[in-house]
């Protein structure tokens, strides 16, 4: 299914750009074999997409490869043809010769070294990211205290680059962290992915611990199992390699911090999410016995915050993952907030907040532009 929306898109950016580009430009040239050339990247492109659906699972590992070339070719092409009709219009509009051809060709090469970055570099363009929550809810001993937040780093995409990881760990212990929290989506489907990574993983340092919770893909659900039980017994299995990590995964339940006489709750539910994606939170036991305290909840969706959080809790502050902002954004915009009001930063309603974390890895698409990979820091305040 993915594959399938994977090709339309491929269609809709790749061909119809193509098709303009050769009305416009390519045929006027007097060389027949130059003309006939020019549908050769596009031809084998989509001859690889068919090849790829045909195969399934078999040429998987490959894949992201394959999409970053098509995008370095496609999304300049699209940008070429869009930006040419434009400056065509405008010219005829206003009577002026545009040289569109020149122009076009200047952001077509601008465009195709951005996602290039993007997917040599954007990937590992870790970024920290320093974000204030204010509440009068939060005792005074926590004032200052310091949450470091990581999600989404899908361990099999970085399948024999352990270095960037390392860097990333490296980068979170920098930050003198009082908790470190993980919400969602350590592993792409399967828990052999972690195993690479756990000793990196493991030094992972702060005062209160690292603690964490699952997303959509730590249930398996994106591959084929031979049986519910095998899929079960491998989540069971990345639970148990997360807790020989050091980490504290929590499944529906919460846990207290203190500082002094004072304390807050961290609180930690399974995933929640609209269909198609798997719902087995279960808050109000995961808040049994937090009554009265400043909650601090971990769910990886985010669309979680508005379907139950704020109608039928007193939870303060929610952190999430999920999104990826789509792995893209271009001046600030990103496809994602179609999909997920809440898709990328700090939201505030009330007093309450919601922060999402667009994710330090990525999946399927090897690269990022614009949503770079994220480590939040968020501070508490009185």
């Amino acid at each position: 299914m993915i594959l399938l929306r994977v090709l339309i898109l491929f269609l809709v950016l790749l061909l119809l750009p193509d098709w303009y580009i050769y009305r416009s430009y390519i045929r006027r040239l007097k060389n027949n074999k130059m003309r006939r050339l020019y549908w050769l990247p596009s031809v084998v492109l989509l001859a690889g997409l068919l090849v790829f659906i045909a195969a399934g699972e078999a040429l998987h590992g490959c894949l992201g490869i394959y999409l970053v070339v098509a995008l370095c070719l496609s999304v300049p092409k699209a940008v070429f043809a869009l930006l040419s009709l434009f400056l065509k219009g405008a010219g005829r509009l206003f009577r002026i010769q545009i040289p569109h051809g020149w122009i076009s060709s200047f952001a077509a090469f601008a465009t195709f070294a951005y996602v290039l970055f993007g997917a040599v570099e954007g990937k590992e363009f870790f970024q920290v990211k320093e974000v204030e929550f204010v509440s009068p809810d939060l005792p005074e001993a926590f004032d200052g205290y310091r949450i470091l937040q990581l999600s989404d780093i899908h361990s099999g995409s970085w399948k024999g680059n352990g270095e960037a990881i390392r860097r990333a760990v490296e980068i979170c212990n920098q930050q003198k962290a009082d908790v470190i929290v993980f919400t969602g989506d350590l592993v792409n489907s399967r828990a052999s992915e972690l195993p690479e990574f756990m000793p990196l993983l493991s030094d992972l340092k702060a005062d209160d611990g690292v603690f964490s919770i699952v997303g959509n893909h730590d249930y398996g659900t994106y591959v084929h199992w031979n049986s519910d039980a095998e899929r079960a017994a491998n989540f069971q299995k990345l639970i148990a390699e997360e807790k020989q990590m050091g980490w504290d995964v929590l499944l529906n339940e919460h846990r207290i911090l203190r500082r002094g006489n004072d304390s807050i709750a961290l609180v930690g539910v399974e995933n929640s999410g609209n269909p198609p994606f798997p719902d087995y939170a279960d808050l109000p036991r995961a808040l049994k016995g937090t009554e009265g305290l400043f909650k601090v909840l971990l769910s990886h969706d985010p669309t979680h915050w508005r379907r139950s959080v704020l109608p039928e809790t007193d939870i303060q502050l929610m952190l999430s993952g999920h999104t990826h902002d789509m792995q893209v954004s271009v001046f600030g915009f990103s496809a994602s907030q179609f999909v997920y009001p809440e898709h990328r930063g700090m939201y505030l309603e009330e007093g309450r907040g919601l922060y999402v974390n667009v994710g330090l890895g990525f999946v399927l698409f090897p690269f990022r532009l614009g949503s770079w990979p994220e480590i939040t820091v968020i501070t508490l305040r009185r």
